[in-house]
């Protein structure tokens, strides 16, 4: 069925990115994972702490229906506090929660439409604009969401790479590819 080979090629794909985020935190110290390198710039641990708040607020809370906990801003702001080896262990523990509820979906599901919901003040921040607490929210049908996830996290997998590059020179290849 096209709908489940679907779901495993973004997962498989989503992957392939914390193989390669693994590998560029394998390279690093705490102290380089949260450099940033230009203040206006996130860090790799900003990036981690977004994407696996990114996919549990779209995976598991709007797919999933578990209660929705993130602080968006928080992941922006946070200037260390965890470890490589911690948001390593945020990354796999959300990736973990994703299967889950991933793992469960029908070929019908793909079409089914959810809410994904948002703090109120970050999405006024997001918006840039006045907004009552329950305008916080958008509706995706779940195919449409899993691949706005996916792409989410490749361009950001993409940041931490490139990141990690500029901070430790280095010939290894994080990508798993030559290029």
């Amino acid at each position: 069925m096209l709908v489940p080979e679907l779901i495993r090629d973004i997962l498989e794909d989503m992957n392939k990115q914390l193989v390669r985020i693994e590998r560029s935190l394998n390279l690093l110290n705490d102290e380089l994972v949260w450099r940033r390198m230009k203040e206006s710039m996130n860090s790799i641990g900003n990036l981690c702490l977004h994407l696996a708040g990114n996919e549990y607020q779209n995976v598991v809370s709007a797919i999933g229906n578990r209660p929705f906990v993130r602080e968006r801003s928080r992941e922006f702001t946070t200037d260390g506090g965890a470890s490589k080896d911690e948001l390593l262990g945020l990354l796999r523990a959300t990736r973990t929660e994703s299967e889950r509820v991933l793992g469960g979906l029908s070929p019908y599901d793909l079409s089914r439409e959810v809410i994904i919901r948002y703090d109120p003040e970050d999405w006024r921040r997001m918006h840039r604009k006045d907004s009552q607490a329950e305008d916080a929210c958008d509706k995706r049908t779940i195919g449409q969401l899993l691949v706005q996830v996916s792409a989410h996290y490749g361009y950001h997998a993409g940041q931490i790479v490139l990141l990690a590059k500029m901070l430790i020179d280095t010939n290894e290849h994080l990508s798993g590819q030559y290029h």
